[in-house]
């Protein structure tokens, strides 16, 4: 009677545990897009946040948005922003019909390292980039008088 090696069966689960972090992170690539739209666990969005003296500029990439799908919010010194679309795809051959429907959403919120004035911040978004530009709010000398009781 011959024995089994109980290594062999270690063996096989770390193959199979190799096999499955692969397939995760493949499934995480945001370079890997499934049929246009990025797979929801890839929809991160890349930032950049510029500080030119007088204004914050963030730049970031939101590919395959429309305008109307995107939301930028300022809040005290944190900016929001969120984009949301849904797409449905239909195609016919033969017999065989096939209905697709996605949902892709990316929201990213940034907290900024000066206050803003919110009233003179402005936003653009041009093939596939977003960009907003907020003036640094003037800080204010007279400070906030705090009662002592």
């Amino acid at each position: 009677m011959t024995r089994r090696n109980p290594f062999d069966d270690i063996e096989d689960l770390f193959e199979r545990m190799q096999e499955n972090f692969e397939n995760a992170a493949r499934m995480w690539d945001p370079e890997d897009l499934e049929g246009g739209l990025p797979r929801p666990a890839a929809t991160g969005m890349s930032v950049d946040l510029e500080d030119t003296g007088e204004e914050l500029v963030l730049t970031g990439d939101l590919p395959g948005f429309e305008t109307e799908d995107i939301d930028v919010r300022v809040t005290e010194r944190t900016l929001r922003i969120a984009a949301e679309r849904d797409e449905t795809t239909e195609s016919e051959e033969g017999e065989y019909v096939r209905r697709e429907r996605r949902h892709a959403s990316v929201s990213r919120s940034i907290d900024l390292p000066a206050s803003v004035d919110e009233e003179g911040i402005t936003a653009t978004y041009n093939n596939g980039v977003l960009t907003v530009r907020m003036p640094k709010a003037e800080p204010d000398s007279r400070g906030t008088r705090i009662d002592v009781n």
